[in-house]
């Protein structure tokens, strides 16, 4: 892991509709750090800031109160380069189609990169790269129109066409929103490659913990505005106190153990994999009932 973060936010605050009767609080003192090459999860119940902490990321919102720095650069200094930092930093909404606005799939995932002033050659190969990357077959799909797309391609599609710029950062906003379970799978299976392989920092939102449990190093809960928990997936969810108190939930297989803990079977949480838990039930079976009560689950 990296002496710096490669995201490094400080005693963050920030207000909607400041002197108006509708002002907000959306986050209240948040701190948090990403190191490059890490995926990290940020959770927390509808409102309790998410979106708005990682639209800071790359400069859609500016620091009110507090510091936020991204890759060495101090997103309250006037002077940061905002063009180069959303290079770096490609931010995928929770509604892709709020980022789709060429009517041809090639020309959508080149918009960044002609913008960007480079070379044809090199946005046709970032195209190429990016496609395939985000599961995209090139030639079946660089004509496409993008209004014919489902909704499942639209998302690969807003994917590429961050991937083209060659972020050192993604960050996603409900990755799997909209999404059936197979497509949903295949999307987080490239994400994981993404992170593992190329060694690309991933920041993301979800409500759902099964995709967290797949796919995080770290996580971060947000609350009304404060963050009130971090640390593994395992660490977080072996903490049975902070789930229940904040209502975040847990993964099914957590679920599981933690009903099976409640029966009094010894089991542990924090090995909560799908192959993990299916051997400790295996063991249950094998060895009789090690249980320091007679409960039925």
């Amino acid at each position: 892991m990296a002496a710096e973060p490669i995201i490094d936010v400080q005693h963050l605050e920030h207000t909607y509709m400041k002197g108006t009767p509708f002002v907000h609080q959306a986050l209240t003192g948040v701190s948090i750090t990403v190191y490059s090459g890490e995926c990290v999860a940020i959770i927390g119940h509808t409102g309790s800031g998410k979106s708005t902490l990682v639209q800071h990321f790359n400069g859609l919102i500016l620091p009110q109160k507090g510091k936020v720095i991204v890759d060495g650069a101090d997103l309250s200094d006037k002077k940061t380069d905002m063009k180069g930092l959303r290079q770096k930093v490609g931010l995928v909404f929770q509604d892709p189609e709020s980022q789709i606005f060429e009517s041809l799939v090639g020309d959508e995932i080149a918009y960044g990169p002609f913008k960007m002033g480079w070379p044809i050659k090199d946005v046709r190969d970032a195209v190429k790269g990016a496609m395939e990357m985000a599961g995209l077959p090139f030639d079946a799909m660089k004509d496409r129109p993008t209004a014919a797309l489902s909704g499942g391609q639209k998302r690969k599609v807003a994917l590429a066409g961050v991937l083209a710029l060659k972020p050192k950062i993604l960050v996603l906003d409900e990755p799997t929103a909209g999404l059936d379970p197979r497509s949903g799978m295949e999307l987080l299976g490239r994400l994981k490659t993404l992170n593992e392989q190329e060694h690309l920092t991933i920041v993301f939102i979800s409500h759902h913990l099964e995709e967290v449990a797949y796919l995080a190093d770290r996580i971060y809960v947000l609350d009304h505005g404060k963050n009130i928990g971090e640390g593994s997936p395992a660490t977080l969810f072996s903490n049975k106190k902070m789930l229940e108190k904040y209502r975040i939930g847990t993964p099914e297989t957590v679920d599981i153990l933690y009903r099976l803990q409640d029966a009094g079977f010894s089991v542990n949480v924090a090995h909560y994999g799908i192959a993990e838990v299916a051997s400790q039930i295996c063991s249950i079976l094998e060895h009789g009932p090690r249980r320091d009560r007679y409960d039925t689950v």
